[in-house]
């Protein structure tokens, strides 16, 4: 019992960490790019990734945690795939409307439903289905203005779908399968993702900023800002893989949308950005679907541990009873009298 609430405090912590973290590198990024004209999104991620790496390599030398080894295929493509997924997203961005790249994340949801159902057989009730429905509408409502399409744009959403799925399932599957804890994995896959990241980085931001990251002048605050940004970017990618690894990629997605309705919160009361009825109502319907969803998780988590403890009793039930084996222990006493010496 003492575990079990031990672990329940732990994934609480790990998504008030992600929470926390994440709404602070956004406000924190939105005052680097918009008030100081920072747009290098992509080679940013690459510098976050980094200085994440540096960091946990001096945690590591100074024992605060031991290194499990992996096998290095894993982790550079499981690596390589984080590191696409986000230039992928970066790249949705700057070929789609704010709007149906609002769309693109928000359909992650559905489709790491669908691969989890699909190759690791799990289910999800029609309830928690409702509650991720209703979760969606009111991000939707509360954050899509406008939906323009183009053919090029639809294909890297697509993309980006398809490989942050992949990747956020990978980081729950390689914990469980393998198990390593998240620190362990981010520590070792880190160097893959900031690599490619780092090569890739100054060519897609130059692509779709047309301005070079060599160039930019960077003054003391900016300087600064980057540095809180990187600092802050650790708790954020420490927290993305505890809270993947400690409940899912689907419960990972939803705590991602609860972020953005935080942002646009924080938005319109810090930085008086224009907030309308349909965010309010948005926001609402999207925190109502957040609830619903952690109830009915809850429900159906302790459903499946009073099932497995009931099957546990009914296990030990089945053993030999406890008198036919004093009978054996008895007629073994017997046999060992007859042999010893007098």
């Amino acid at each position: 019992m003492g575990e079990m609430k031990s672990m329940q405090m732990g994934v609480i912590g790990a998504l008030f960490l992600s929470v926390a973290s994440s709404v602070s590198i956004v406000i924190c990024n939105k005052a680097l790019m918009t008030n100081l004209g920072f747009p290098f999104a992509t080679t940013l991620t690459s510098w976050h990734l980094m200085v994440t790496y540096c960091t946990l390599h001096v945690a590591y030398k100074l024992n605060f945690f031991e290194n499990k080894p992996i096998d290095v295929r894993t982790v550079v493509l499981f690596g390589l795939l984080n590191g696409i997924s986000i230039g992928l997203l970066n790249l949705s961005l700057g070929f789609n409307s704010i709007g149906f790249y609002q769309m693109t994340k928000l359909a992650i949801i559905p489709f790491t439903v669908l691969l989890e159902t699909l190759f690791f057989n799990k289910k999800f009730s029609q309830k928690i289905k409702f509650s991720l429905f209703l979760l969606l509408v009111g991000v939707g409502i509360a954050s899509i203005t406008d939906l323009q399409l183009n053919f090029v744009g639809s294909v890297l959403s697509l993309l980006a779908i398809a490989t942050t799925c992949v990747g956020q399932i990978l980081t729950n599957t390689i914990q469980k399968r393998l198990n390593v804890t998240s620190t362990q994995l981010l520590y070792q896959s880190a160097p893959f993702q900031a690599a490619i990241l780092f090569v890739s980085g100054p060519f897609v931001d130059k692509y779709l900023t047309r301005l070079n990251v060599f160039s930019f002048h960077y003054s003391p605050i900016v300087a600064g800002f980057i540095t809180l940004s990187c600092l802050i970017a650790v708790s954020v990618n420490f927290s993305t893989f505890l809270v993947i690894g400690k409940t899912s990629p689907v419960t990972y997605q939803v705590l991602g949308h609860l972020k953005t309705c935080l942002v646009l919160a924080f938005g319109y009361t810090l930085l008086h950005d224009p907030f309308t009825p349909r965010n309010i109502a948005g926001i609402l319907i999207a925190v109502l679907g957040m609830l619903l969803y952690s109830y009915f998780c809850s429900v159906a988590s302790k459903s499946k541990q009073a099932s497995s403890e009931s099957t546990f009793l009914g296990k030990d039930r089945d053993t030999t009873p406890l008198l036919g084996q004093e009978k054996e222990n008895h007629h073994e006493a017997k046999k060992l009298d007859k042999h010893s010496p007098v």
